[in-house]
């Protein structure tokens, strides 16, 4: 039976590869060959269960291990896209002509630097007025002193004056573009000489003459199940990982939990200030390990885990006095050359087989062997 279905597999391959069509028309011959294909191999796990059913006295020797628990550390695993730490969009409050522009993208500045200046010309301007209004007030003053002018008219240029200061110190402070924190230059949309409108330029959809990041250290915004919500705490550490250095880890703090849940995702954010050592960058994805502490947890040889023919189901089997019983389990963490088997039927102490289980079926009768 084995060689026919072998034979009928081939045929079926060497009709699929002998088709010609579109695409679309040779992909669903594909799925049509792929589903005869599984149809066989269920006839085929039939007739082998049939055999045994036959032959149902047949005792299968096996080896048996004693199921035990070790120490787990519980870690949740995330996948995430790395950040700037902090990030500005530098430009002056209206629109003017850029005189200068001192750096350049990559370079590396200091908090205080003077990034850009603008023209100044309004702002000499304003300057020269608010130097004729103080001439107009202290002339103003002394008439007052005298009654020579009324209360109303002195209180006019005294607003005058203060609303012009205010402008000329408003215009200086946006003449000159000055980093507000250390970082590197990102982006740069004008040269010298060139007029800034004002309008909207970078892919943020924000206007800017250069930007600026902080990127190192970096952040990280992760979703986390709300399941985990009582478990999260301001400072808890994370281990980040990225496959551009697969053999280095970095470090990771939870600085802030946003404090509601997603009713869609049933999900929290967290953002996480991550230590790059000068090697992680804006934008490099990167999955963090978070530990939740350490569960005892059962683990068995991977050699004694059943992959079922194709699924993703995992199963093992237990000895039950001389029968064989198959348990579904989900996988855990690896530890060496075992892995945490999680299932509510397993306990510590249960027989497992670890040799001859890859012929076995539910109800096989066993028999252990030295």
């Amino acid at each position: 039976m084995k060689r026919i279905l072998i034979y009928s597999i081939a045929i079926l391959l060497f009709s699929a590869c002998s088709n010609t069509g579109t695409p679309e028309a040779k992909q669903k011959k594909i799925d049509a060959i792929n589903a005869k294909i599984r149809n066989l191999e269920t006839k085929k796990r039939s007739l082998i269960e049939a055999t045994d059913t036959a032959g149902i006295d047949k005792v299968y020797p096996i080896k048996i291990e004693a199921l035990a628990s070790d120490t787990i550390s519980k870690i949740v695993s995330f996948s995430t896209n790395l950040t700037a730490y902090e990030e500005v969009y530098l430009a002056p409050a209206s629109p003017g002509k850029i005189e200068k522009i001192y750096v350049k993208i990559g370079d590396r500045v200091k908090k205080g630097d003077i990034l850009a200046k603008m023209d100044e010309t309004q702002l000499n301007n304003s300057k020269l007025q608010l130097a004729q209004l103080e001439t107009d007030y202290e002339r103003m003053k002394a008439l007052r002193e005298t009654n020579s002018i009324s209360a109303q008219q002195f209180e006019q240029i005294k607003t005058q004056v203060e609303v012009t200061r205010a402008s000329v110190t408003y215009m200086a402070e946006n003449t000159k573009l000055v980093a507000p924190f250390s970082g590197v230059i990102t982006g740069k949309y004008f040269e010298n000489g060139e007029l800034y409108s004002g309008a909207p330029n970078t892919q943020a959809g924000k206007a800017a003459i250069v930007v600026l990041q902080q990127t190192d250290p970096l952040k990280a915004i992760i979703s986390i199940s709300e399941n985990y919500f009582p478990e999260i705490k301001v400072g808890t550490a994370l281990d980040i990982t990225s496959e551009i250095y697969p053999a280095e880890t970095f470090n990771g703090i939870i600085e802030r939990i946003h404090p509601t849940i997603d009713p869609l995702t049933r999900s929290f954010q967290v953002e996480v200030r991550v230590s790059g050592n000068g090697k992680l960058r804006s934008g490099m994805f990167s999955k963090a390990d978070l530990k939740l502490g350490e569960v005892a947890s059962i683990i068995a040889p991977d050699n004694a885990i059943i992959q079922q023919e194709g699924t993703n189901i995992r199963y093992v089997f237990i000895n039950e006095n001389g029968v064989a019983r198959r348990v579904n389990v989900t996988l855990g963490e690896r530890i060496n050359d075992k892995i945490e088997i999680i299932s509510e039927e397993l306990k510590e102490g249960d027989e497992l087989i670890v040799t001859g289980q890859s012929l076995l079926m539910n109800g096989s009768k066993v028999k252990v062997s030295q």
